[in-house]
């Protein structure tokens, strides 16, 4: 069974500045704003929500197959997916342009300015569905517009069950287009944001939606995640993290333990606790694809955590 995971690779520029950006942005200047922040600290990490997630539900012991669009500077991306076990048959080189990057400046009080280029990823509908094989369960992650919009049509059609997870994409659509993405979907997850962006474009509670699709999954941060169906809101307790170093990459750990709770036709009650637990390991590592464990610690994890094993 394979769990094919439609969205952006990207690569993240971390730099960090030893001061404020308060100390050095004049108020009544931000008009003609021409500035310079020295950051000692860089480091480059691999990401995308295709990327993230396909690392996570690795780690659980799944078959990802991520599909994107990325550039000619995508080789050391490729390798480094190649090296962990991941497929990337599925990954377009477009020669002409660079993988979608994000460039994120943070300072001491962790106010962050953040460039993102998109690349490739605007290209993502380049990519289809009809071109895998043996996919089982699908799911639409941040991705291209137009890619976001044809691969969850091309699900349909193939008749593979996906989730679908908009996350920094929704703004990009209105409720006509946001409740058609519901309606084809199997399952939908935002997170708490999200879910009001959702609720305000579409008109619809979480209750409502939930009514259209097996579940709606709402990340809550800190305060855990709720899993609506049509019968009832089930609570999931947020998992304890070993330290908080880095919260970028926990939503896609979780969605990775969505994954693998629904490829393994786990109850909701142990999916959403083995998808609150991976963002938990995510959180506690800086870069969204440092983590590492196997399997087996995963589950004694599990077990020291909720009492309970799967």
């Amino acid at each position: 069974m394979s769990a094919l995971i439609c969205g952006s690779i990207a690569f993240d520029t971390i730099m960090v500045f030893h001061d404020q950006f308060k100390n050095h942005i004049l108020p009544d200047k931000v008009h003609m704003l021409n500035i310079s922040f020295l950051v000692p600290d860089m480091r480059r990490e691999y990401g995308g929500c295709a990327g993230n997630i396909a690392y996570n539900l690795k780690l659980l012991g799944g078959d990802p197959l991520p599909m994107a669009t990325v550039g000619r500077d995508f080789d050391p991306y490729g390798e480094w997916l190649e090296d962990c076990g991941i497929d990337t048959t599925h990954m377009r080189v477009l020669e002409n342009t660079y993988t979608a990057q994000a460039f994120i400046t943070t300072d001491q009080d962790d106010n962050q300015i953040t460039a993102f280029h998109p690349g490739a990823m605007s290209f993502a509908h380049e990519n289809s569905v009809a071109d895998t094989e043996g996919v089982t369960i699908g799911i639409v992650a941040p991705d291209g517009r137009d890619g976001m919009i044809e691969h969850a049509q091309q699900f349909v059609e193939a008749g593979v069950p996906f989730i679908f997870d908009p996350g920094q994409g929704l703004p990009m659509f209105d409720g006509e287009d946001l409740l058609k993405f519901v309606d084809q979907a199997t399952w939908v997850t935002v997170n708490d944001y999200e879910a009001q962006l959702l609720e305000d474009r579409t008109g619809k509670s979480p209750h409502e939606i939930a009514e259209r699709v097996e579940a709606l999954i709402i990340t809550r941060g800190g305060e855990g995640s709720h899993i609506y169906t049509a019968e009832k809101r089930l609570e999931i307790p947020a998992a304890t993290a070993s330290a908080i170093s880095d919260p970028t990459g926990c939503g896609d750990a979780y969605r990775a333990g969505l994954l693998y709770g629904l490829m393994n036709d786990l109850d909701w009650e142990t999916t959403g606790r083995i998808a609150s637990l991976m963002g938990a390991i995510k959180i506690s590592h800086h870069g969204t694809q440092n983590h590492r464990f196997t399997i087996d610690e995963f589950k004694a994890l599990y077990a020291k955590e909720f009492s309970s094993s799967f």
